[in-house]
């Protein structure tokens, strides 16, 4: 009986000890096949590049971009008996009130506590955060078979673009609008330089590091970590000084006032390297707050704006003659005492002349004169030289949208009356730029090249000059003296006489056409000056154009007081020297 109860103890215990390895095993085979959740072993941090930057000659940044940074918080991970110190201490580190705070700790689960934080209050939380850690401010909680503890997280939300001078050198410098790449806010541009160097000013290559994290999670920078570096968009380096460009800014808007214009535009060029050293309007804009009432402003109307140019053109049928030989500039025209039919068209002067002389018709500003001198040019020679002269094409200046203008087919050249009014300034449409880079073919030894607001790119070890435009010389030495000499009697003794100054080499022509509106001209005007201002040592191409002013619409009371302005203020900059 003894032996048979040690037996069937032993066997028991036989049988409990097979059935407690039996359930060892199956708990290692559990665990080895079973996905475990273990933490993942290997850690990445991204540093997402930015866009470059838009920098004026002198060095200002008109427009730069900044990170954008989101704190969230799991709510259930905060400890509740240190909630109140949680509130306080992210209310110092972050600026928000403390109310608000509350309020959006009253939300169970994940709280994105603020979307925009800048690089500098996102640093300080991540300070706050390591210190949040230290002090135990956040405990695990349970859901299902996972145990989940959550800190403070402060993670890259997106880019914003800074516009720290406000509407200054809009429309030209543009704007941006956002879209979402990977819940991330990227911008890309839409107008102006923003858009037309966009493949150069978008950020390259976003930074990471990739490996193994230590126990502390922090990447273990070893072999086996992938590092790629951040590669910022280029910066874009303008021409344009900033002294001079809010100096001009300041001009247009004076005379804005004072002409009720709705709307005045300016250039100044270097003549000989074409940069443009200043360009504005009054109509400007801030990029950061756009406005229903700023939408028509965000066109760059030097580029976008088509108009038919008036007596601003006269010049440019002069030099055709001259360039082959049809005119001489002291020979005489009749002047039919102010009107002169040709064909069923009757032309009329406001200066009633018996006779003048070729060069005086610009200085004059003669449409009999000019309707005159127009015929003899033969009709395929005028078309082609007004398109060798930059009319009908685009400049080829960095600003997207550039229109082309339009000019009529040759065959219409045939026509007397179209040679006629295309000698004065109607039936072509152009743009204040092709006006600018005619006007400096004047200025320039009769070079054709394209003006240029932007100089060079650069990043961080890098300097990319911009390549530079084909330059073509379109108007012989003997035309452009001779035009030169016409221009600046235009200045001594006919319509620019206002912008004469002592000791300043200065000439253009003025400019008033009517508006057409559905096939018929209006009572509405655009008023021009485009001409030239040179000192013994540097050469400008200045042009104006004054859109639809009502109170004083002819352009010698209009554009040409804007012009005087303008030169003033550059030799009050420095820029122009007066001779003794």
């Amino acid at each position: 009986m003894d032996i048979s109860n040690r037996t069937l103890k032993i066997a028991i215990t036989f049988v409990f000890f097979v059935f407690a390895i039996l359930i060892f095993i199956g708990a290692v085979l559990k665990i080895i096949v079973e996905d475990r959740k273990l933490p993942n072993l290997w850690a990445s941090d991204k540093n997402r590049a930015i866009r470059g930057s838009i920098i004026s000659k002198d060095g200002y940044q008109i427009v730069y971009s900044n990170k954008l940074y989101k704190v969230a918080v799991n709510t259930r991970c905060i400890d509740p008996k240190k909630r109140d110190l949680f509130v306080r201490l992210f209310s110092i580190y972050s600026g928000m009130p403390e109310g608000e705070v509350r309020r959006k700790l009253e939300k169970k689960g994940y709280v994105v506590l603020s979307y925009n934080l800048d690089t500098k209050t996102a640093y300080q939380l991540k300070i706050l955060a390591r210190k949040l850690y230290q002090m135990d401010m956040f405990v695990p909680y349970k859901v299902g078979k996972k145990v989940i503890k959550q800190g403070l997280s402060i993670l890259e939300s997106g880019e914003t673009r800074i516009y720290p001078y406000q509407d200054i050198l809009t429309p030209v410098i543009g704007y941006v609008q956002k879209y979402e790449e990977e819940y991330y806010t990227r911008i890309r541009g839409v107008k102006g330089i923003e858009r037309y160097y966009e493949n150069d000013i978008k950020p390259k290559q976003d930074g990471l590091i990739q490996g193994k994290r230590d126990i502390g999670n922090n990447i273990i920078l070893n072999k086996e970590a992938t590092i790629k570096k951040r590669i910022d968009g280029f910066n874009v380096h303008l021409n344009v000084d900033m002294l001079l460009q809010k100096s001009l800014e300041n001009i247009l808007d004076a005379h804005k006032a004072d002409l009720d214009a709705k709307e005045i535009i300016a250039a100044v060029m270097d003549s000989r390297s074409g940069k443009i050293l200043a360009i504005a309007t009054s109509n400007r804009y801030n990029p950061k707050k756009i406005r229903r009432k700023d939408y028509e402003a965000l066109n760059a109307k030097f580029v976008e704006y088509e108009f038919e140019p008036g007596s601003v053109m006269k010049p440019i049928t002069f030099a055709i003659l001259l360039e082959h030989n049809l005119v001489k500039p002291l020979e005489v025209l009749k002047g039919y005492q102010g009107r002169y039919k040709i064909g069923n068209k009757v032309i009329t002067d406001e200066h009633k002349f018996n006779w003048i002389s070729a060069e005086n018709v610009i200085v004059y500003s003669s449409n009999i004169g000019i309707a005159q001198l127009a015929q003899r040019i033969p009709y395929g020679v005028f078309y082609e030289d007004l398109l060798k002269l930059g009319f009908g094409k685009k400049t080829g200046v960095d600003l997207p949208f550039e229109k082309r203008g339009s000019i009529q087919p040759v065959y219409r050249f045939k026509n007397e009356v179209y040679k006629a009014t295309i000698g004065y300034g109607y039936g072509i449409r152009v743009t204040f730029m092709q006006l600018l880079n005619a006007y400096n073919l004047f200025n320039d030894d009769g070079i054709k090249k394209a003006p240029r607001i932007a100089s060079f790119l650069s990043s961080t070890n890098k300097r990319i000059s911009l390549p530079a435009f084909k330059e073509e010389k379109v108007l012989s030495m003997d035309t452009v003296v001779t035009m030169k000499r016409i221009l600046k009697k235009v200045v001594t003794r006919g319509t620019g006489k206002l912008t004469k100054i002592d000791g300043i080499e200065i000439g253009g022509k003025t400019g008033t056409a009517r508006i057409a509106q559905n096939g018929r001209y209006t009572k509405r005007y655009n008023s021009s000056f485009f001409g030239f201002a040179n000192d013994e040592k540097h050469r400008y191409t200045i042009g104006v154009t004054v859109i639809e002013p009502k109170t004083r619409y002819y352009a010698s009371k209009s554009a040409v007081p804007v012009f005087r302005d303008i030169v003033l203020e550059m030799i009050g900059e420095g820029y122009l020297t007066p001779k003794d």
